[in-house]
């Protein structure tokens, strides 16, 4: 074959199993893509200005090299500490 078709397969290549990862990242609730042990049901979050955000959890995600913590809860997403969050499982 080819080196063009060669280059060809190898992009459809990628592309698809660009969009299986996206799709399964999407698609598995509101636990993160490698570390399935987690799910939670609810969060709260106390905001810099000391209002406390309490709902339902949509989806949340960590940063495996930080204590930051991304939380999503009734569509609104906060990007905090995890000094400030608290992730219940009901």
């Amino acid at each position: 074959m080819k080196a063009k078709g060669w280059i060809i397969i190898g992009i459809v290549a990628v592309l698809l199993i660009s969009g299986v990862v996206i799709y399964w990242r999407n698609n598995i609730g509101n636990r993160q893509l490698m570390d399935m042990n987690y799910h939670f049901d609810r969060a709260i979050v106390r905001l810099p200005n000391g209002e406390v955000v309490e709902g339902k959890l949509t989806s949340w995600l960590d940063f495996s090299d930080s204590d930051v913590v991304q939380v999503k809860i009734d569509g609104k997403t906060y990007l905090t500490s995890y000094v400030n969050v608290c992730l219940i499982d009901d």
